[in-house]
Order: structure tokens, then C-alpha cells, then sequence
């Protein structure tokens, strides 16, 4: 070990092959530890010249005005967009943003929080990878009172605070113009049900067909990575069905334009035989033909709300830890490839 560089609880995490929760709960002699398991720590770190005085304490605490952010891609419109709303509030109020990307796996996304852990970010927003499904990595950042939020895919953990839109009332709106454009059999192209955003949108798709009297036919949920390779398989799933769906819902923009690029080498009608409804409003929705029909959220919005309501409580004027979840609103955007009716 360099004596230039600070021993961190994931530094004596790795030497013990423990999570680092496990070490930071030993070092306060949590309960929940075993007094073996101690020992074994509190050895570990003085072995290591760990400084739990109250010199590093202070130095833990001392402000670096700088949030840390997390997220599966940057190269998403959507993303983008609630990084430039961050980032304007963060720099008007003095912080900087330290940015990673988890390249959607939940490994990728511990070792970020170690990384930002170690940085001494203020606070940390976070959108979950696809595949997390522990939470643990983020029990040192609560357990040293670095405020922490979730945004758009989040989890429900601990003190941290969320904010999200309203995926079930999108996803049942987006249901419901599709039925009231006469469709009845309704395809769902979606991501991993254990996200909140996917789950919530599934849910908002079935109380849409049921208020039209129509059965959840589990052969129309078509559940992949949401890539654009995934969007040209499912409408090749999709061809094979038997009736064919006249009715598409796909939770991603990108995956949805590949897969009606798809169907319409096919000869398949855009929307006379299926019509298409996607989810985020991205750029190109607008130029594709036919434009597609797509949920419109505000990703810069939702990046302001992060950043505002991380420095506010910082500043000592907001607990986000009592806030829960914050909801923001959406609105459906309805264009050529839906529209079988005036």
C-alpha cells in the first residue's frame, strides 16, 4: 500500500474478501456483526494504518462541491439531456459533476460507487443499470451521510430519495390511444421487469386492455435489452404470430423504430395493419417516417429536480431523506404511426 494514498473501508473490504457494508458496520461495532468478525476488521484496519480518528472523519466531511452521478449509458437523449439540467443547476450553485457510466451491469456500477466514494463526492444521483439487483454497494455512501438519489430507474433503499415519472399512467396512456384507434391485440415490446420503469409500464398496459374488457395475453409480452437489434427481433417474433398483433406499445423509442423499419420491409402498413406507439420522445422519432408516436418526458427537468433538491440538502434546507419519491408528470405525443383516426 502507497503511504501517499488514504486506506478506505474497500481497500480492507478486498483484503478481507467482505463487502465493504460489512466493514463499515464492524468499524462502529454494529450489532448486526459478529464480534469475530470485529476483531478481524478493526485488526485489518490498523494493519492497513486506516484513520478512523477524528482528523479523517472531518476529512471525509470536508466539502469537495462536486456530485457524482451515475448512469447505464451517456450516449441516450434521455440521459443526456437530465446530465444539462444537472449540470445547470450545479454550476449555478458553485458544485461540479463528476460523471460515470455503469454500461448497464451492476459490477460496473459498485466499482463507480467505490470510485465516487473515494473522490469524496458531496452527494451522489444514481440511475440503476439494467441488471443491478443488490443494493449493498450503496450502503457506505448512506452510512456516511453522503446524500444519495436515485433518478428514472430507481431503487426503493434505505434513506435514499427517488425521482421518477408517473410510468404506470404513461404506460396506460399510451395503451389506451392505441385502443382507441380501434387496435385489440396489443403487443408489448419491454426491458427488465425488475426495473421500476419497465414494471410500472406493464402494469399501466394491462389496467389499459382490462378497462377495454381485453385479456392479458402473456404471448404478447416481448421482453429484451431494448437495443435496436432487439426491436428488429422482436418484430420478426412479432410476424410469426398468428392472428397478428395490430398494435404495438415499445418502451424505448430506439428499439421501436427498429422494429417498425422491420415490419414495413415486410410490407406491413404503418399504421393500417399495426400501429406504433414508443417512449421517450428521442429526436429522431420526429424524422422517421412514419413519425412515430412516443411518451415525452423531460429529461433535463428531471435533472434539475436531482441536482436542486441534492443541494438544498446540502446546504441544510431539505432532507431528502424524508422525501421519498418525487413524481414528475409526462404527456403523449401523437403522431403518423399510431394515428388511424382524425
Amino acid at each position: 500500500m502507497k503511504d501517499n494514498k488514504e486506506v478506505t473501508i474497500y481497500d480492507i473490504a478486498e483484503a478481507l474478501e467482505v463487502s465493504p457494508s460489512t466493514v463499515s458496520r464492524g468499524l462502529k461495532g454494529h450489532q448486526s456483526i459478529s464480534s469475530d468478525t470485529k476483531k478481524k476488521v478493526k485488526a485489518q484496519a490498523q494493519k492497513m494504518g486506516y484513520r478512523s480518528n477524528i482528523f479523517a472523519k472531518n476529512l471525509r466531511r470536508k466539502k469537495t462541491n462536486t456530485i457524482g452521478v451515475i448512469v447505464p449509458k451517456l450516449n441516450s437523449h434521455f440521459m443526456s439531456s437530465a446530465i444539462a439540467g444537472m449540470e445547470k443547476i450545479a454550476n449555478e450553485n458553485g458544485y461540479n459533476l463528476l460523471i460515470s457510466q455503469s454500461l448497464e451491469t451492476e459490477q460496473k456500477e459498485k466499482t463507480n460507487v467505490e470510485t465516487m466514494f473515494e473522490n469524496r463526492v458531496d452527494g451522489l444521483a444514481v440511475s440503476l443499470a439494467y441488471d443491478t439487483n443488490d443494493l449493498s454497494h450503496f450502503d457506505p455512501i448512506i452510512e456516511n451521510d453522503i446524500p444519495l438519489i436515485f433518478f428514472d430507474r430507481v431503487g426503493y433503499y434505505k434513506s435514499a430519495a427517488n425521482v421518477i415519472i408517473d410510468n404506470f399512467q404513461a404506460g396506460y396512456q399510451a395503451v389506451t390511444h392505441l385502443l382507441e384507434q380501434g387496435c385489440k391485440r396489443i403487443a408489448h415490446i419491454t426491458g427488465n421487469l425488475s426495473r421500476n420503469v419497465y414494471e410500472d409500464r406493464l402494469k399501466g398496459y394491462k389496467k389499459a386492455l382490462s378497462d377495454y374488457d381485453i385479456s392479458f395475453n402473456p404471448e404478447y409480452l416481448i421482453q429484451n435489452d431494448l437495443s435496436d437489434e432487439a426491436g428488429v427481433e422482436a418484430a420478426k417474433t412479432i410476424l410469426d404470430m398468428k392472428p397478428l398483433p395490430d398494435g404495438i406499445f415499445v418502451t424505448s423509442d430506439s428499439p421501436a423504430i427498429a422494429c417498425m423499419n422491420t415490419l414495413k420491409k415486410q410490407k406491413i402498413n404503418i399504421p393500417a395493419d399495426i400501429a406504433i406507439v414508443g417512449f421517450n420522445n428521442d429526436p429522431i422519432a420526429s424524422y422517421i417516417e412514419p413519425k412515430l408516436t412516443t411518451i415525452n418526458y423531460h429529461g433535463t427537468e428531471m435533472g434539475k429536480v436531482v441536482a436542486r433538491n441534492l443541494i438544498n440538502h446540502l446546504k441544510g434546507d431539505y432532507n431528502i431523506s424524508v422525501t421519498n419519491t418525487i413524481i414528475l408528470g409526462t404527456e403523449l405525443v401523437i403522431r403518423a404511426s399510431s394515428q388511424r383516426k382524425p
